[in-house]
């Protein structure tokens, strides 16, 4: 296999055609065939069989550009992202509530926090998963530090602060360990940066 193809998704095959390269890739044979069926509106058997044939068809006769976008699917990983997730929502709407009830104001603060993947789509899918979270709004990703700056509710007590960052590192090892390539999973691994986190 050349080197245009050595990097390329394990979700892709690639085989020769005359004198020249053809690369099916799963996942846009997958979303093809989602909208072709939609385009019936009738989820049949048959829709589904010439689903995959058009996609396939079209796959072959317009070829993309190899592109590798890093995205490993782990089950055991998602699982336990999923589960983490769930315990997550779960505790902070506990201590969003008992917030809002709670008497006295609340100072907020934007805190940022630096990531050790660096992947674009790592950067992405921990900035969604923080979100998903109540009391963890991510207002700004900057992608050239792989920085998150994130809105914390109670920023008086400064272990509120550094507790909010660990919970960011968190997910973003989960989400490596979900969906990231060997490469993230060891970035994700690495000591969490030490010092103030760039502005």
């Amino acid at each position: 296999m050349s080197n245009l193809f050595r990097d390329r998704s394990p979700y892709s095959w690639s085989f020769r055609v005359g004198r020249g390269r053809r690369v099916l890739d799963l996942p846009l044979v997958g979303w093809l065939t989602v909208i072709w069926i939609l385009l019936w509106g009738t989820p049949s058997w048959a829709n589904l069989v010439n689903g995959i044939i058009v996609a396939v068809c079209l796959c072959l006769a317009f070829p993309l550009p190899a592109v590798d976008i890093g995205l490993r699917l782990r089950p055991v990983g998602i699982l336990r992202l999923g589960a983490y997730l769930l315990y997550d929502m779960f505790s902070s709407s506990v201590e969003v509530t008992r917030q809002i009830f709670a008497k006295g104001p609340y100072h907020a603060a934007v805190v940022a926090v630096p990531l050790r993947v660096r992947s674009d789509l790592m950067l992405t899918a921990t900035a969604v998963a923080v979100s998903n979270v109540p009391g963890g709004s991510v207002i700004e990703v900057r992608r050239a530090t792989a920085t998150l700056f994130l809105h914390v509710l109670d920023a008086a007590n400064p272990g509120e602060i550094e507790g909010a960052r660990e919970r960011v590192w968190r997910m973003e090892e989960l989400v490596a360990r979900a969906l990231g390539t060997a490469e993230d999973i060891a970035d994700a691994a690495r000591p969490v940066p030490e010092g103030e986190p760039p502005s």
